[in-house]
């Protein structure tokens, strides 16, 4: 399994001279490294599978925890908010266990994402492998916890099959009427397809920036537990409803203008047999547009530094 490298005389770097960024900055140079880290499957395949082994080392359950962390959790909560929000475990249980499972992708993401290059400085420094090989590496694990995730969202879903399958169910009581689960569960597919092209830009804008300025996965760390609470994952948009009614008014801008909720809500809707709001796949389209247009733009520019940042 062998690595080839995009650099050419004009990008070799050393460890006592700068890049020279006249001849660096090119679109071409910065396509051909994505081009070439794809092409490369082998070597981010792999090296995500031993990310997983590493981790769950000498473990009688091996990657299992992952699994058997989340179902906890998820039970936990899920226990605890129906009785706090009056709500029919069977159909509020699978609500959060999907919201966990969706939100525990996007939290990897976010918080790998901003170590991605700074964690592999030995294998940039000496292994000529694209940048992005890097990025896929991190998305590929990612993606690899969250199938293993999915095992607590069929016993769930198998647990409360009438619940989630009887049309007309709430979340809450009182709540908006849901259609239940129905072939529309086939959209979770092109859902989480989107959400990882978007896991891909987050992790090359992030894992850039963040070799440059140090204080960024900090910041990210801290703003986590926050946007936890603030993105409805263990709580429902009916509960605002009730609570105020129909005419929410600006609490309402607290789910609509949090893109978290529109990237867990295109996903879990379909898992779960809710009502499809179109315009939460038009919001996640805006962002992969916009995101991959800054994570390029900033690859281009500063993709060639990224060795001597580290």
């Amino acid at each position: 399994m062998q690595a080839t490298s995009t650099a050419d005389p004009t990008e070799t770097t050393t460890m006592t001279s700068a890049p020279t960024t006249a001849g660096s900055r090119s679109w071409a140079r910065a396509f051909a490294d994505l081009k070439e880290g794809f092409g490369q499957r082998e070597l981010w395949g792999h090296l995500a599978w031993q990310d997983i082994k590493q981790r769950y080392r000498r473990s009688v359950l091996g990657p299992l925890w992952i699994t058997l962390s989340m179902g906890i959790t998820a039970l936990g909560l899920g226990l605890l908010y129906s009785q706090l929000f009056d709500a029919a475990i069977g159909t509020f249980l699978p609500y959060i266990t999907t919201g966990f499972i969706v939100w525990n992708f996007i939290l990897g993401c976010l918080t790998e994402g901003t170590d991605t290059f700074i964690s592999n400085e030995g294998l940039i420094k000496h292994l000529p492998a694209p940048l992005s090989v890097y990025v896929l590496r991190t998305v590929w694990r990612q993606s690899i916890m969250f199938a293993h995730n999915m095992i607590i969202y069929f016993i769930v879903i198998a647990l409360f099959w009438n619940d989630v399958t009887t049309p007309d169910y709430s979340i809450t009581a009182g709540g908006v009427p849901q259609p239940g689960l129905n072939w529309g569960v086939l959209l979770a597919i092109p859902a989480f397809a989107l959400i990882a092209v978007n896991a891909g830009w987050v992790v090359l804008l992030f894992g850039i920036s963040s070799t440059r300025f140090r204080d960024i996965p900090q910041v990210v760390a801290s703003l986590i537990n926050l946007l936890f609470f603030l993105t409805p994952i263990v709580w429902s948009t009916d509960i605002l409803k009730d609570k105020f009614g129909e005419s929410v008014g600006w609490r309402d801008l607290v789910a609509e203008l949090n893109p978290l909720y529109h990237f867990i809500q295109i996903l879990r809707a379909p898992l779960i047999g809710n009502q499809q709001s179109w315009h939460h796949w038009a919001v996640v389209a805006g962002f992969t547009v916009v995101g991959w247009a800054l994570a390029l733009l900033v690859m281009r520019n500063y993709r060639a530094r990224v060795s001597y940042w580290v």
